[in-house]
Order: C-alpha cells, then structure tokens, then sequence
C-alpha cells in the first residue's frame, strides 16, 4: 500500500485571494448587522418588495395586511422596524400610515456586498 506523503504547512500557498480588499470596522459591523437583523424576516423582506412594487411606491398600512396575511399590529411593528432601520419612510394621512422606500435604502447593504 502507497504513502501519502504530506507537505509541511509552511511549503503551502494560499488556495485562493482573499475575498475582501478591507476587514470591516467594529463600528461599521455593528451597524451593518442592525440593518441587516431589519431585513432578516421574511415578512419584512416582502413588505420591502411590496412597497416598492406599489402604485407610485408608496402603500398605506391597510394595503398590506391582508396580501401579507398578518394582523395589522404585526405589520405595523415590522413596518416601524424596516422605518428605524432607515429602510422606509413613513407618512401619516388621517389615521393611516404611507410607507415608501427610503432613497438609497439599500446602498450600505449592496456596497458590503458588493465588495465581498
């Protein structure tokens, strides 16, 4: 039966480039990992879609219940977290809430990204 003879560690090259240019920032994790903890529920992530899907972008809280199948006080707390996260705008008329995309929402996420 053939040995296998292995090389010392030190005679290895790396197997590949690293997939990064820079290392991320504690201060830029952090608030890179809150936005993403925003969009990291489907229910939220379909909201996301379906605003900006909307006539004219924009939707009223009573639009989106019922395609999306949850309570009203469900989807108002997922609207208010996508809203804090500065992923929505939001707008009041009377007693309803309008929701649209926040301009350049989604440019800290897909710039990371786009550098991995």
């Amino acid at each position: 039966m053939a040995t296998l003879e292995l090389l010392p560690l030190r005679d290895l090259q790396a197997c590949c480039a690293p997939i990064t240019r820079d290392v991320i920032g504690e201060e830029n994790a952090a608030s890179l990992a809150h936005t993403l903890k925003a969009l990291a529920d489907p229910a939220r992530l379909r909201l996301l879609s379906m605003i900006a899907a909307h006539e004219d972008g924009e939707a009223c809280v009573c639009d989106l219940t019922e395609p999306l199948g949850l309570s009203q006080p469900t989807v108002s707390h997922h609207l208010r977290v996508l809203t804090e996260a500065g992923f929505l705008t939001r707008s009041k008329r009377g007693t309803w809430a309008y929701y649209r995309v926040a301009p350049g929402a989604l440019n800290a996420v897909t710039s990371f990204f786009a550098t991995v």
